[in-house]
């Protein structure tokens, strides 16, 4: 199919249910992108074209019936498929998924045929998308830059559309991030829209979030809708939709009173962010919102609950190099992980369960400090850049392991405005709404009140109309 790369998915979706491509010629097109595209960029982190090509010959439903996908390789398991977080003690195991996770059912009962899984770094805790296990991720904006993390290898394939949208989750920011560097579109939904199960109940104290990243407003949200709802045993839910997602698309939002924040205390925003909100600001006021120099106050204390929230991090990776001993059936040890894992595991091992919990509770207070200001009925959005600079330069946020605090300090400027949803729980996305003079792309983020993934859809697919990015893509493809 040679005009494989004009459509999102709901495009692609369409065409199979007229009957005008088939599901085979999909994933056709999907793999042939594949062996073309993704050496440049290496993306993937497995392949399972012969399992694609004889799904797209059975009979296959949903409301994205016959679509090639690729799911992250972390998150939305399915049984018997490799499943290595990033880490290479698993892949040269050989470890597969023992049972389907819940969002991996999902994505395949609305019709997505996946065709393998993306890179992202070991365990999902860099904003790098680089490991021993699979290499390094580039982004195809620009060879030479990096992907994002974690959720880099997604944001990536999609980008050089090898397939129009592709599943990542956001613990800090691993959607919206890549999202912003490769030019995407990224959600982080509601906490609890989205099922963790069965083998969690929620990843990290309730931080990461499953989701997808692709290129259209309206592929956000119709697959949204595919994916979101309870399973037996989730240990919290959230308010469901009055309606579906993708019937937000194009629904008009109403005189929004939206707040702006440009910089953050203790941390650098690059000209090129800060003009990308500016703009968006223009744009928003031109379409009749309110736009104030407004925002949580407590956003502003980020800095001083880094060591917080690294420290709860830390915990979970120590307990994950645990969990890995038992599925390899040996005790690794800590040199054959990654220089950011050893970093954290290193810190967990240190805590005490007393410091688990204060660090649980000093982050929930903070988050009630943020959500707040959305409470007070005064304001329905907030405006931020997604990152504070342009996509970095590949091995420019790498940690060094001679001076781990300095390196890590700087990894962890580059991200200051994600996290805090992910604390909070609010629904939060990246629009890819600015290129910079080196025509990289430059996303801003929208957050809206909990729960408010209706209205964060409707500014979202707004802003998309006032401003198309659809045609954008890397000067090579």
């Amino acid at each position: 199919m040679k005009d494989f790369d004009e459509y999102d998915a709901t495009g692609l979706a369409q065409l199979v249910a007229s009957g005008q491509v088939s599901p085979r010629e999909l994933v056709e097109a999907a793999i042939s992108r594949i062996e073309e595209r993704n050496p440049r960029i290496n993306a993937l982190s497995s392949r399972h074209f012969d399992k694609a090509l004889a799904a797209a010959d059975q009979p296959v439903s949903g409301p994205f019936a016959g679509v090639p996908f690729l799911a992250k390789d972390a998150g939305a398991a399915i049984k018997g498929e490799p499943h290595h977080f990033g880490c290479k003690v698993l892949q040269d195991s050989g470890y597969v998924a023992e049972n389907d996770s819940h969002l991996g059912i999902r994505f395949r009962e609305a019709g997505f045929i996946s065709l393998g899984r993306t890179t992202t770094p070991e365990f999902a805790v860099s904003v790098v998308t680089e490991s021993s296990a699979t290499g390094i991720t580039r982004n195809p904006w620009d060879l030479d830059r990096i992907t994002g993390g974690s959720s880099g290898g997604a944001a990536a394939a999609v980008a050089a559309r090898i397939v129009p949208a592709a599943h990542g989750n956001d613990g800090a920011g691993s959607i919206r991030m890549p999202a912003s560097i490769n030019g995407c579109v990224g959600l982080k939904s509601t906490r609890a829209r989205v099922s963790n199960g069965p083998d969690a109940g929620e990843i990290w104290q309730g931080l990461a979030h499953q989701g997808a990243i692709t290129r259209s407003v309206r592929d956000t949200a119709a697959i949204l809708d595919a994916i979101s709802g309870p399973f037996p045993g989730d240990p919290y839910v959230c308010p469901p939709p009055a309606r579906p997602f993708a019937q937000e698309v194009g629904a008009p939002t109403g005189r929004l009173r939206i707040g702006v924040l440009t910089s953050m205390p203790g941390f650098t925003t690059h000209p090129d962010c800060v003009t990308a909100v500016e703009d968006t600001a223009r744009m928003l006021e031109a379409l009749g919102h309110d736009v104030i120099d407004a925002y949580p106050t407590a956003v502003g204390g980020w800095a001083d609950m880094l060591p917080t929230f690294t420290d709860l991090i830390s915990c979970y990776v120590a307990a994950d190099l645990r969990l890995i001993d038992m599925l390899v059936g040996r005790r690794v040890d800590i040199a054959e992980y990654d220089p950011m894992t050893r970093h954290y595991a290193h810190r967990g091992l240190k805590a005490s369960p007393s410091d688990f919990i204060e660090a649980i509770d000093r982050l929930q207070r903070w988050g009630r400090d943020v959500a707040s200001w959305w409470q007070e009925g005064v304001h329905d959005i907030l405006l931020t850049p997604t990152l504070s600079g342009p996509p970095a330069l590949v091995g420019e946020l790498d940690l060094d392991e001679r001076n781990p605090d300095e390196s890590l300090h700087k990894h962890y400027s580059y991200f200051p405005y994600t996290p805090a949803f992910n604390v909070t729980g609010q629904p939060a996305i990246s629009l890819p709404l600015h290129r910079n003079a080196q025509g990289l792309p430059i996303g801003v983020q929208l957050a809206a009140a909990y729960g408010r993934d209706d209205l964060l859809i409707r500014l979202a697919s707004q802003l998309e109309e006032a401003h198309p990015w659809g045609s954008d893509r890397p000067a090579w493809l």
